[in-house]
């Protein structure tokens, strides 16, 4: 019985592996056949979330391959994360996250009292500028899902706001990797910083460092960019209690959540591929093992073929149409909201960072 509903997510796990290899041709052909480089100007991340996007909006994808691509988008990215712990050292965790806490914070509120002041000025719904905000500030898609039983918000103010974050994530996530390069002069730590503070999604941020690493070899940078996100996703155990408390003020809750199902457990398998990566090396590089070089080797490869999956099954999942028709005024505060975190997040890395670093 167990393996027979198994089965059913196999097709669309074959699916997004398919268009993850197709992006990685896609990407050989560019780069050296095409453009005779070394290598492609275009991330394989990249053309596999576009691929994926065209194909979801070209054709209609048929029921027996979503149940498999909500696995990819849900549990093999998650896996991918995880995989990606086998790059750090528990010192670099600690360092990472001493200097992205404040920033997250400083973001955090700083969204916050723009989208009380959009609500004022464009009289949008309450309940879909506290999806919005919670969206932009702390995990996308799964901080809406968490926040709307508290705030008994309406389905059609859920869509929008997934629509919202998804545009304005994918927007960020294709565009931030080159402009960080640039703004920040490579700097690694700089660059991982902000993208793991001004993008919405895990997936997005996952994405954003595979793109930077990709085009400028930068794995330290994904890490950091990993960290971060991975730390301001623990955020929701702070920010769901506390829109409840604004939002129901002065009502009666009926019903309540609870921190272990809205606690983001992957964060305890990056964590724990951390340490395990660093007892392996205790145990086995000193006796210079190929073995275990090889299998990090391994892990490595892995994650990133992971993340190109659940980038195009996220493509395959995303409806334009659903976009387009959200409105001018949740778009228009999904873009300040986008716009406040990357200009806060530059602000803060330029004054607090390069003065106590």
């Amino acid at each position: 019985m167990y393996l027979k509903r198994s089965l059913v997510f196999i097709p669309g796990i074959i699916l997004a592996f398919i268009l993850y290899s197709l992006s990685q041709g896609f990407n050989n052909i560019i780069g050296t056949e095409l453009l005779k480089y070394s290598k492609s100007p275009i991330s394989t991340a990249m053309i596999a979330i576009l691929i994926g996007i065209f194909f979801g909006n070209a054709f209609k994808v048929r029921d027996g391959f979503q149940k498999g691509l909500d696995f990819t988008k849900e549990y093999i990215l998650k896996l991918g994360i995880i995989c990606l712990g086998i790059q750090l050292k528990p010192f670099e965790f600690l360092n990472f996250g001493k200097i992205a806490i404040p920033l997250i914070v400083i973001c955090i509120i700083s969204v916050l009292i723009v989208i009380k002041f959009l609500i004022k000025i464009l009289k949008i719904p309450t309940r879909m500028a506290y999806l919005i905000s919670i969206g932009s500030t702390v995990c996308g898609t799964t901080a809406i899902m968490a926040t709307a039983p508290i705030i008994k918000a309406s389905k059609n103010e859920v869509s929008y706001a997934i629509a919202n974050i998804t545009l304005f994530g994918i927007m960020s996530m294709l565009i931030y990797p080159y402009f960080a390069n640039f703004y920040f002069d490579s700097d690694p730590l700089f660059v991982g910083l902000f993208l793991g503070t001004s993008i919405h999604e895990t997936s997005q941020v996952a994405a954003a460092g595979l793109i930077y690493d990709q085009q400028f070899n930068s794995p330290e940078t994904l890490n950091i960019a990993t960290v971060t996100k991975l730390i301001r996703n623990t955020f929701l155990i702070i920010m769901i209690p506390l829109f409840a408390f604004l939002y129901n003020r002065g009502k009666i809750i009926k019903g309540s959540y609870s921190i272990l199902n809205i606690f983001p457990y992957f964060v305890l398998g990056f964590v724990g591929m951390i340490i395990f990566r660093n007892i392996g090396d205790q145990v086995f590089v000193i006796n210079s093992n190929d073995n275990w070089i090889e299998t990090i080797s391994f892990i490595k490869s892995s994650s990133k073929v992971f993340l190109t999956m659940a980038m195009a099954a996220i493509g395959l999942s995303t409806n334009l149409k659903d976009i387009r028709n959200m409105g001018y005024k949740p778009f228009l505060v999904g873009f300040m909201a986008m716009l406040t975190v990357g200009i806060v997040c530059i602000i803060s890395i330029e004054i607090y960072l390069k003065i106590f670093i």
